[in-house]
């Protein structure tokens, strides 16, 4: 699973990326000698100003088809049937996740057919409880979400990718928030606007994520940290849970071209669990999705992710035996450079035990929940309570849209800045034994201002709105 929210087990992402490309011959796709196996997806990465009808060239004389080219970052969705395309191209160039998934089946004898998940029902909005909820939202007073809507809830303006596993469009507390037009399936890695392709079918986590940010503030169930703010359902996490290389890099270059001013994952890339050892292949991945989101970011795009739930230190330097010196895991996209990277705490303002952390990765934290104490928000058909690392990037990215509804023109590192500026600084905790076995759990390096376990601080809607004297304010 990529979700990022428990008691979801999260899986991995992974992304092709490389540079120029090598053909073999004159084999052309559906001619005589290309292979006509199970098609397969692809994303492959050309070097940096490859033209589009170079890369197509490419692509059909390694017996493929290419499904969308980006031409702004060089990297290319291709399919092929034929089991040598990756060769051909180059298999430092070329990745499939579906191909990756099948050689594990295969080698773990497991390539029994896994049982569909359940399709979730439609929402009648006649039948969503319409008691308000917003006593449980311990959440939101944390971070002085409450507040911070007496000031102001957002502009309709900002728009909020939700990359993730679709937006309920029915449910009562999104269907003003909800942005049809912006609104995309990205599973092929290209963009599909139909209703149908960005709906949610078998998962409630992006609605749940997307309440979180701007559920309605309309006195009945919850309210999201910017209600005031409009919301995009860019789905890439598919039926099965998996977020795909193809599907992330399509959603990241969706939103950059709906001039989104942020984008919400939480998730991170399938196939693999997270990469703690770095193989030529998840290089690939992280050069891939780097270029999508450096071009994002460019384009006036900002993007939080969730930091996983795989409660690993994501320190990029590690020293073999030294305590908090990180294991040299990355998790993509939060690992990326210009993402900001979320941790989350419980309800008692400690790290939860399953986040993950990392001196100069975690960037903020947020609420996340713990056991018998999740984050509750909208799901189809009502509300409910779900925890993880998931549920703290989105109150993050609700911050940011209350700063980005205060300065219309300020550009993605700007935002940035601020929120770390105006984020209540948490050290770390003197004793972090969850179990009570004598033994520290994870261990927190830095200092007060800023350290493994919590980034900058805790978030604060309320400084969002209303900067407090001797912290940065937005606007200027």
């Amino acid at each position: 699973m990529s979700l990022l929210a428990r008691p979801l087990r999260a899986a991995v992402c992974t992304v092709l990326a490389l540079s120029g490309c090598v053909t073999a011959g004159p084999a052309v796709a559906g001619e005589p000698g290309c292979g006509h196996g199970r098609s397969l997806r692809y994303v492959v990465t050309f070097d940096r100003g490859t033209d589009e009808d170079e890369a197509r060239a490419r692509i059909a004389g390694a017996c493929g088809t290419t499904t969308v080219y980006y031409p702004q970052i060089a990297v290319a969705i291709a399919t092929s049937g034929d089991q040598g395309f990756g060769g051909r191209i180059g298999l430092d160039r070329a990745f499939s996740a579906q191909a990756e998934r099948l050689a594990a089946q295969r080698a773990t004898d497991s390539a029994k057919p896994q049982p569909a998940r359940a399709l979730l029902p439609r929402t009648d909005p006649a039948k969503v409880p319409a008691a308000d909820l917003s006593a449980r939202q311990w959440d939101m007073r944390m971070i002085d979400a409450g507040e911070a809507r007496g000031v102001a809830g957002g502009r309709r303006d900002v728009v909020v990718g939700v990359l993730d596993s679709g937006i309920d469009p029915d449910h009562p507390d999104l269907a003003e928030a909800l942005d049809a037009g912006d609104s995309a399936g990205c599973l092929t890695g290209a963009p599909d606007r139909s209703p149908s392709a960005w709906a949610p079918t078998t998962s409630v986590h992006g609605t749940h994520v997307a309440g979180i940010i701007a559920a309605a503030d309309d006195g009945r169930g919850v309210t999201g940290v910017a209600p005031g703010v409009r919301v995009a359902s860019v789905k890439v996490i598919d039926d099965r849970g998996y977020a795909d290389p193809e599907a992330a890099v399509c959603g990241l270059m969706w939103a950059a071209s709906r001039h989104m001013r942020l984008t919400n994952s939480s998730y991170f890339v399938n196939p693999w669990t997270l990469s703690c050892i770095r193989g030529d292949d998840r290089g690939v991945v992280h050069e891939a999705l780097a270029r999508a989101v450096e071009y994002s970011t460019s384009a006036g795009t900002l993007n939080v992710a969730a930091a996983t739930n795989e409660a690993v230190d994501l320190q990029p330097s590690a020293r073999s035996g030294t305590p908090g010196a990180g294991t040299g895991c990355e998790a993509l996209p939060a690992g990326l450079r210009d993402v900001v990277a979320v941790s989350a705490v419980g309800a008692d303002r400690v790290k939860a035990g399953y986040s993950s952390y990392g001196l100069g990765v975690i960037d903020v934290t947020a609420p996340g929940g713990e056991a018998g104490e999740c984050v509750l928000s909208t799901v189809p058909g009502g509300y409910a309570p779900l925890c993880g690392t998931s549920m703290a990037a989105p109150h993050v990215t609700g911050v940011l849209a209350l700063l980005a509804s205060a300065a219309p023109d300020a550009r993605p590192r700007q935002l940035r800045r601020t929120l770390e500026a105006q984020a209540m600084p948490m050290p770390c905790p003197a004793d972090y034994d969850l179990t009570g076995d004598g033994t520290q759990d994870a261990y927190c390096a830095g200092y007060e201002g800023f350290n493994g376990f919590y980034g900058h601080g805790m978030v604060d809607a309320l400084a969002a709105v209303a900067p407090p004297a001797g912290r940065p304010d937005p606007a200027r």
